[in-house]
């Protein structure tokens, strides 16, 4: 993956202080990422993210984050505004795939490349819109939601390998303790119910994920973590083919402003797609 070649692009591991960098490309395409997302990205997978350098400067990124031995997610597919067309992107994509070996890619790719994902194999599954708004919290909070250290990590770990593709036990032991995240559960005698996670990013607070068995579930959860929010916008990364999903965001006067297809190179384990009232992140699945 290199080539010491002057102009010539160099294809390399990350750090995490070059994700940081690439964090910051993130957010100036509006991504809105979380503040302080990298290292639970990196927790589950410090192999999986990828940087290309000419002359030593970053020009283009990808992420490829295996989960076991049967489902890899890619994103932060990046290359620097003014580099683009250069090809620097498509050797960075492939040292990314690599990464991957034999294993289903994920991905939620934006509009303007999905064409491109196609002719790469991947497959449209289902849309997905980030809504934004403001949440209003509730006077009386609902008595069955607690932090999430009442379900124990071992219940969170069932109920989340449940709602995705794969088991993620790394990342999200550091994504329910990283800072600034603050983590709620929803327990109904004795049973979880759901889970939310709510974040500090650069343009808005994001909630993600937010799993929940009901709607009347994921409401409680929401109202909750609004608290958190203290009346500035939220945004949630809503799953389309939830319309339970889709009318609660609505409900509470959220907009969508960006959209998204989740696309796969091939099957997936079976998980419960009715649960997942907001996605994790766009970038790590």
């Amino acid at each position: 993956m290199t080539d010491s070649t002057h102009g010539r692009l160099v294809v390399s591991r990350a750090t995490l202080d070059d994700w940081r960098v690439v964090t910051g490309w993130a957010a100036d395409e509006g991504w809105n990422p979380g503040l302080v997302d990298a290292p639970s990205f990196f927790a589950q997978d410090p192999e999986g993210f990828f940087v290309g350098r000419v002359d030593g400067e970053l020009v283009s990124a990808v992420s490829v984050v295996n989960y076991g031995e049967r489902y890899a997610f890619l994103g932060f597919y990046l290359v620097r505004p003014g580099l683009r067309g250069k090809g620097f992107g498509l050797a960075t994509w492939r040292a990314g795939l690599a990464h991957a070996g034999d294993r289903t890619v994920g991905l939620d790719g934006v509009p303007d490349q999905q064409d491109n994902y196609r002719r790469s194999g991947f497959t449209w599954k289902h849309g997905t819109l980030r809504y934004l708004g403001r949440l209003t919290a509730v006077d009386v909070p609902d008595r069955y939601v607690r932090p999430v250290e009442a379900a124990g990590f071992k219940a969170l770990m069932a109920y989340d390998s449940a709602c995705v593709p794969a088991d993620r036990p790394r990342f999200l032991e550091s994504w329910l303790a990283a800072p600034g995240h603050r983590a709620l559960a929803r327990i109904v005698d004795g049973r979880l119910t759901g889970y939310g996670v709510i974040r500090p990013g650069r343009d808005a607070r994001r909630v993600g994920p937010l799993f929940a068995d009901t709607r009347a579930d994921a409401e409680a959860l929401l109202d909750a973590l609004a608290v958190d929010a203290d009346g500035t916008p939220v945004a949630i990364d809503v799953p389309e083919n939830n319309p339970e999903a889709v009318a609660l965001a609505e409900a509470r006067g959220m907009k969508p402003t960006f959209d998204t297809a989740r696309m796969y190179t091939g099957p997936v384990r079976d998980f419960t797609q009715e649960r997942v009232f907001g996605v994790t992140t766009l970038e790590l699945g």
